[in-house]
């Protein structure tokens, strides 16, 4: 079996510091098996007389995130030439056998085509070409992507069954949980400043608030039942914030980090999935299912389905369409004895991890390793 490379460089459409989930979770795994190098998308925050640049900050012993900054007002063309610029100045004097590259954006093989690493792996977490504003490019960046790609996982078995025809080595990795992390929520445990002074029953929610989100649900059930406090968590993007609901028990308190979290989880009653039922999330595995269920919290979700298969389906998550099946799933579980649920939660669970996930991902890879033909790579 040929010798895993050392270096993971990562071409990635999320920030490193937005929300906490997927990439984060498991380049922190494999950053105690390679040099993991994070480039994110270009930051336009260079003034137009300015020079262009690469940032380039360690967050761990073996991890480091780069950043390019690139002159406001540049066509798309000149930031892409810029792109490959930074890239051709990162990868110089480095051997491209011992590197992989690992793709969460198709986007990037605009400025990274030209290069051959030791092994490619494309982690498609999402159906970036179903989301709002994506470039129309997207698509066909995707198809010469998977030509290229020595593995492929998939973020969630929806988006496994879509794509496994494109694909001969290509494997569902559904979004797992950092049980440790969330069961502290169990305990008692300080409540935040800003959630603390709500009194009564608490459903939560947190994430991006974006095109996904069913704001009119929520706004729904907040009239229906004033009694109730919505707290809703995460960053508003890509919608405009006027139009989501004003109800007085509605609590919208912002994006937190992800050690935050269980401390807000541990004064809810219910958490909630409220997603739309549309392109955007046909393929989507909401990680923070499994969050929630090893918070020891009942849970209520719109039908998305990896949310009803497995969860809705073994009856550890209610399912609903509407506000009116939403509040009356949320007075049952409000009212319903937790103690049988859990031991059927945790043994759900207990297979459940991201060190799992990154255990079999690297065995794959490494298998993947052990079937390349050694030929002559390029820069």
């Amino acid at each position: 079996m040929k010798r895993v490379p050392e270096n993971l460089l990562v071409f990635s459409h999320l920030r490193w510091d937005f929300v906490f989930q997927r990439p984060q979770h498991l380049l922190t795994r494999f950053a105690r098996e390679f040099n993991v190098y994070f480039l994110e998308e270009p930051i336009c925050d260079v003034a137009e007389d300015g020079e262009s640049y690469l940032s380039i900050s360690k967050r761990e012993d073996k991890l480091w995130v780069l950043v390019p900054h690139i002159q406001s007002g540049l066509a798309k063309k000149e930031g892409v030439n810029l792109q490959k610029l930074m890239l051709k100045s990162f990868l110089k004097d480095k051997s491209l056998s011992d590197f992989i590259f690992w793709y969460y954006t198709p986007m990037a093989l605009e400025f990274s085509r030209e290069y051959f690493p030791n092994l490619t792996i494309y982690d498609c977490m999402d159906e970036l070409s179903a989301f709002k504003n994506a470039p129309v490019e997207l698509t066909y960046l995707e198809k010469e992507l998977l030509t290229r790609a020595d593995a492929v996982f998939t973020g969630g078995h929806s988006l496994y069954e879509a794509k496994k025809h494109q694909h001969q080595n290509i494997h569902p990795f559904p979004s797992s949980i950092d049980k440790n992390h969330f069961a502290q929520a169990r305990k008692k445990m300080e409540q935040p400043v800003d959630q603390i002074g709500i009194t009564g029953k608490k459903l939560g929610f947190y994430g991006v608030i974006d095109e996904r989100f069913d704001y009119k649900l929520i706004g729904e059930a907040a009239t229906a039942r004033p009694d109730w406090n919505f707290i809703l968590i995460g960053p508003t993007v890509k919608i405009n914030p006027d139009i989501l609901p004003k109800n007085q028990n509605i609590h919208y308190l912002g994006g937190k980090s992800y050690n935050e979290l269980p401390a807000y989880l541990a004064g809810w009653d219910l958490a909630l999935i409220p997603f739309l039922l549309n392109e955007s999330t046909r393929y989507i595995s909401p990680t923070k299912t499994p969050e929630y269920l090893s918070a020891g919290i009942p849970v209520v979700s719109t039908p998305i389905r990896d949310v009803v298969k497995p969860y809705g389906k073994l009856n550890l998550v209610s399912i609903v369409s509407n506000s009116a099946e939403f509040v009356a799933a949320a007075e049952a579980e409000l009212n319903k004895p937790k103690e049988e649920w859990l031991n059927r939660v945790d043994d759900f669970l207990s297979t459940k991890s991201w060190d799992q996930t990154w255990s079999d991902m690297m065995d794959i890879i490494r298998n993947a390793m052990g079937r390349k033909i050694s030929v002559p790579l390029s820069a």
